[in-house]
């Protein structure tokens, strides 16, 4: 079994501390966020970053169905991580200050990969696809933030 990495960035052009406002939104702003790919989003703890549980399935293709149980964490500043208890998958949001007004957004998502056949088309495909899913998200982020009033 290998490690599986897929990683999606975008600049935006908002504040980091607004966009991760945003990000670490579970009760309100994130939601939102979230394309067609999450169904059955529901915050069963806190809400608001660290301490936050949050449920969804993610249908990363027509026959892959991820149901996720995640525990929210914040172990540095501008950096949400989100481990889902029922797999090992792990997603970290990074967001640092980009220049004058804009952010850098990184999400990684990990986990440890199957074996043989299966394990080398998920390290093949996996990572593509997980990728054009964060990287909607990202869009949907940007749209979110992007000329709104900062908040800091």
């Amino acid at each position: 079994m290998g490690q599986v990495e897929a990683t999606t960035e975008r600049i935006i052009a908002a504040g980091a501390e607004d966009v991760f406002d945003a990000l670490a939104d579970y009760s309100g702003t994130r939601a939102k966020l979230l394309p067609e790919h999450f169904s059955e989003y529901e915050v069963r703890e806190g809400g608001d970053g660290e301490g936050t549980v949050v449920h969804w399935k993610l249908q990363a293709t027509s026959k892959r169905v991820r149901d996720c149980l995640l525990e929210v964490s914040e172990p540095s500043t501008g950096q949400l991580v989100e481990k889902d208890r029922n797999s090992t998958m792990v997603t970290t949001w990074t967001v640092t200050p980009a220049g004058e007004g804009s952010s850098k957004v990184v999400v990684t998502t990990t986990w440890t990969g199957a074996t043989g056949i299966g394990g080398f088309f998920e390290r093949t495909f996996a990572p593509k696809g997980l990728g054009r899913i964060y990287d909607a998200v990202l869009t949907r982020l940007a749209a979110e933030v992007e000329g709104k009033p900062s908040t800091a």
